[in-house]
């Protein structure tokens, strides 16, 4: 996936910052009632800053996992229902933007037309299928087909969008990718181990009963899900790695359309490109990223080597899984026994008005974003939020320039980076124009496919145009943040300005320690193993001596060995490579955290409070962050695919190489929370 794919694919990641908005949360940054101080915190931090926090917060039975965050995104999730029931209601005029919130919202209420109309709204698709004379075919139906292929990885064949050029950041190109696959990963495919198989047979399980749902006979549902199965299993072969992916170089191939026209003949890429808009051979079309070459190699050899009656087979569960949640009970139902269930745990599903609340959020996002900050966001929680990141930014100017093992002509550049660093916070300086989305009352289907396609044409329409650098990547309500290497900013949702993560009541040290340490995690991102390939303009461009990049990569592998040490469930070790730039940005941002904290706090004479110094409330509220209750089949899944570290070892991992936390909770040589060899970066 590139790189706004893969950073928008994060899981939760960032604490908050300040808010002063109207919220109805009233909890502390830091809980001391969520502690367990029977815990030696040299031994076991996370155990003792959030023991009690996981004893009386079990998961609820719709949640793969519950955190600080989870319950901060069901407290945004109620606060959006109350605005969309609002907006659905149909007494009195409505502007544009409330109706089309509204309407799209009340037709995904509507079970009992959803019901009604069972899997008729998928049939005209898979008469389409069924239709198909010859492979190729195949094209014009994947360009066409109900929903477009996903942007952001999986969908049917490949994925094509638009993304900026690594090379010249200020033009954006064409893309296609690797997708395809039911599963999550490649690697849950090729893994020989018990559980992948047994997850295996789950999935062929489910593809089957959803082949009779569609109305196939039991036998011949079986016979059709192996098909799948064998087909996404030879496209998984071709696939990169999640780790392959973090080297950037390895994500650019420019190539002109009649060199993916070689790579991948028995595909017709000009009858693809045409039905999608984008253009014929050579114009306005010229060139695109092939993101994974050897992915298209095998992606041909298998059309080639495949009949089309199993083509078809793929296409139709490919139709079905992408139409699933939007159809009749039975469907969401089974999608959620091996997607919600099987795969992360979860017991119930979720209720309807949660899921419909996301679907607003996912296709309507800026429209859903602007009631919500209208309603919870104020300009002085914007203010408040630049502030700490400036703070935070000034820590890192003074830690890069005092860096030993960091040459002048590094430094240099590095310098320039941070400074051309964009801080977007909040929402975007103008809202994004629904105007050509149509979304009619009662068309509950129809309103998740037109939505999906006008995102798949927006992202098109972008080839061949400058960069729009004021665009974002999440939605205002999200409970999230993300740094763009390409775009070189630093982006946080109103949705995660919010309280309890962060407190104006509050004393310095908890402020810094959860809202500090996300600021200077953020900033870290520019500099880890991937960001620092991207320079200040966000280019891709090696901008460090090779001396210096040799000094990084010895200091980032420290922390790579240092996680990939730690187990997450049963055998399973923390993949550190697939990790390490996150682990990097925790440790790096928790740093700078502390650092702008005393900076800030340098001539005022802090008191204990709760028992606690100034220096270990710092810590406690980093620790507490991260209070996570999870399920064991979740952890599974996270291992495989998440970039994230589990949460204790983003609390542990981090303070057992500070010093700053040694001495504040007067640690000594051998506990296990003071690393005999602690790595540090910045």
């Amino acid at each position: 996936m590139n790189w706004k794919t893969y950073l928008l694919s994060l899981a939760v990641f960032s604490s908050a910052l300040p808010a002063f908005a109207q919220h109805s949360s009233s909890e502390p940054v830091l809980d001391v009632s969520a502690m367990d101080r029977t815990v030696d915190p040299c031994v076991d931090f996370y155990a003792y800053s959030c023991g009690s926090w996981v004893k009386r917060n079990p998961i609820p039975p719709d949640q793969a996992s519950w955190s600080t965050y989870g319950k901060l995104e069901d407290e945004n999730r109620a606060q959006l229902r109350t605005i969309l029931e609002d907006a659905a209601k149909t007494n009195g005029a409505r502007q544009a933007v409330t109706q089309k919130i509204g309407d799209y919202y009340a037709s995904c209420m509507d079970e009992p037309a959803i019901e009604k109309l069972g899997l008729k709204p998928l049939l005209p698709g898979l008469d389409r299928i069924a239709a198909l004379e010859s492979k190729q075919d195949l094209a014009e139906y994947v360009a066409t087909t109900q929903f477009p292929p996903s942007l952001y990885g999986g969908g049917t064949l490949f994925t094509f969008r638009s993304n900026q050029d690594f090379k010249d950041s200020t033009q954006v190109i064409a893309e296609a990718d690797q997708g395809g696959l039911g599963l999550p990963d490649r690697d849950y495919y090729l893994k020989d181990d018990a559980k992948s198989e047994e997850l295996r047979k789950a999935y062929v399980a489910h593809v089957a009963r959803m082949f009779e749902l569609l109305g196939d006979k039991p036998a011949d549902a079986a016979t059709e899900a192996t098909t799948v199965m064998r087909i996404e299993t030879a496209l998984a072969k071709g696939q990169m790695t999640r780790v392959e992916r973090r080297d950037p170089p390895k994500l650019y191939h420019k190539m002109s359309v009649e060199e993916l026209q070689k790579l991948a003949p028995s595909f017709a890429w000009k009858t693809y490109f045409t039905k999608t808009g984008v253009g014929s051979l050579g114009s306005p079309l010229g060139t695109l990223n092939v993101v994974t070459p050897d992915y298209f190699r095998v992606m041909n050899e298998q059309i080639e080597k495949e009949s089309l009656a199993d083509w078809k087979t793929y296409l139709c569960w490919h139709a079905t899984h992408d139409a699933a949640t939007s159809l009749s009970a039975a469907f969401v139902k089974e999608n959620f026994s091996f997607y919600g269930k099987t795969l992360r745990g979860r017991e119930e599903l979720p209720p309807r008005w949660k899921r419909c609340t996301n679907d607003v959020d996912n296709d309507l996002g800026e429209a859903l974003g602007q009631a919500y900050v209208a309603k919870y966001f104020s300009p002085q929680a914007k203010q408040a939020a630049l502030t700490i990141v400036k703070e935070v930014e000034a820590a890192m100017q003074s830690e890069i320039q005092a860096l030993p093992w960091m040459g002048a002509p590094t430094k240099e550049q590095a310098l320039i980076k941070l400074h051309a660093i964009a801080n977007k916070i909040g929402y975007p300086d103008s809202w994004r124009d629904y105007g050509s989305l149509d979304i009619i009352r009662g068309d509950e289907i129809g309103n998740s496919e037109r939505a999906s396609w006008f995102e798949f044409r927006r992202w098109l329409a972008k080839i061949g145009k400058p960069v729009d650098r004021n665009e974002w990547g999440m939605t205002p309500p999200t409970v999230n943040a993300y740094y763009d290497p390409q775009k070189n900013d630093i982006n946080f949702p109103a949705g995660v300005l919010q309280p309890p993560l962060f407190s104006a009541s509050s004393d310095a040290a908890p402020n810094y320690g959860d809202t500090g340490a996300t600021m200077g995690h953020e900033l870290t991102h520019a500099f880890d193993d991937e960001g620092s390939q991207f320079d200040a303009q966000g280019n891709l461009r090696d901008w460090w001596t090779d001396a210096d990049r040799k000094e990084f990569q010895q200091r980032a592998q420290c922390v790579v060995d240092q996680y990939s040490g730690y187990t997450i469930i049963d055998d399973i070790k923390i993949n550190g490579k697939l990790t390490n730039g996150e682990d990097l940005a925790d440790l790096g941002g928790t740093l700078l955290a502390y650092l702008a904290w005393k900076e800030d706090t340098k001539d005022q004479k802090l008191e204990p409070l709760d028992g606690l110094t100034p220096d270990q409330r710092f810590f406690v509220a980093y620790g507490q962050s991260w209070c996570t209750n999870e399920r064991e089949e979740n952890k599974r899944l996270r291992a495989t695919v998440d970039p994230h570290s589990p949460e204790k070892y983003r609390t542990n991992g981090v303070v057992a190489n500070m010093p700053e936390f040694r001495a504040a909770f007067h640690c000594k040589p051998g506990q296990p929370m003071v690393r005999e060899n602690a790595c540090r970066v910045w």
